[in-house]
Parts: structure tokens; C-alpha cells; sequence
């Protein structure tokens, strides 16, 4: 389950903002728009997804990269253990 601050960062990831907690209430917004309470609870039930689209472009970046360089994960450790 996501945490407040994990959610945040997905909706506002410029920042401007302090969150002590998991709870709308506990949310300054500081330097940036606030969102809506609506807006940061939905973001509870997004949050899997977007992660899981985030690591899947990371991970799809690193093999593209290791490809391009010719090097299989294992060597790459190798290189930098």
C-alpha cells in the first residue's frame, strides 16, 4: 500500500509541499497549488499502477542500454562489483 508521501510525489512530483503522515489534513502546501482531497485519495488507488509503469520503463531503459553496449546483466555486475 502506497504511503501519503509516495502519492505525492506521484501527483505533484515538482514538490513545494510537507506531508507528516498518510492523511489529507496533515498536508502544507507550501510553495505549489494544492490538490483537492478527492484528488490526493484517488491517487491512493492509482499509485500501483503508475509504479508499476515507472519501474517498467526503468527496467525497459537499463536492457535497451545494455544491449546498446553489447553486455548481458551479469557482466555488467561484474564491471561493477
Amino acid at each position: 500500500m502506497a504511503t501519503g508521501a509516495e502519492v505525492l510525489r506521484m501527483l505533484m512530483p515538482q514538490g513545494g509541499y510537507y506531508i507528516a503522515g498518510d492523511e489529507y489534513e496533515n498536508i502544507k502546501f507550501i510553495e505549489c497549488e494544492p490538490i483537492t482531497k478527492a484528488e490526493f485519495e484517488t491517487g491512493f488507488a492509482q499509485y500501483d499502477a503508475w509504479k508499476a509503469e515507472q519501474d517498467a520503463a526503468k527496467a525497459q531503459a537499463k536492457a535497451a542500454l545494455l544491449e546498446r553496449l553489447g553486455l548481458t546483466q551479469e557482466e555488467f555486475n561484474t564491471l561493477t562489483a
